[in-house]
């Protein structure tokens, strides 16, 4: 199976722990925002849905070929 990428723009992440909360293998509160504990993951249903449900769409996720699979535009 191919690994997924998580990115999160520290910049734009204000922080409410929505990601945890849902995805909490795959996500972490580092201070006032949020990080992926990896980089790189196996595809999990979770980390699409914590990518879907942050306030500020901050979380992005790309297949192994580079298309973005969330947030959905």
């Amino acid at each position: 199976m191919s690994e997924w990428t998580i990115e999160v723009d520290r910049a734009a992440c204000l922080g409410t722990g929505m990601c945890t909360s849902i995805a909490p293998g795959h996500f972490r509160l580092d201070g006032s925002t949020s990080t992926p504990v990896k980089s790189e993951v196996e595809p999990d249903d979770a980390v699409v849905d914590a990518a879907e449900s942050c306030p500020m769409e901050a979380i992005l996720v790309r297949s192994a070929d580079g298309s973005v699979l969330a947030p959905q535009v």
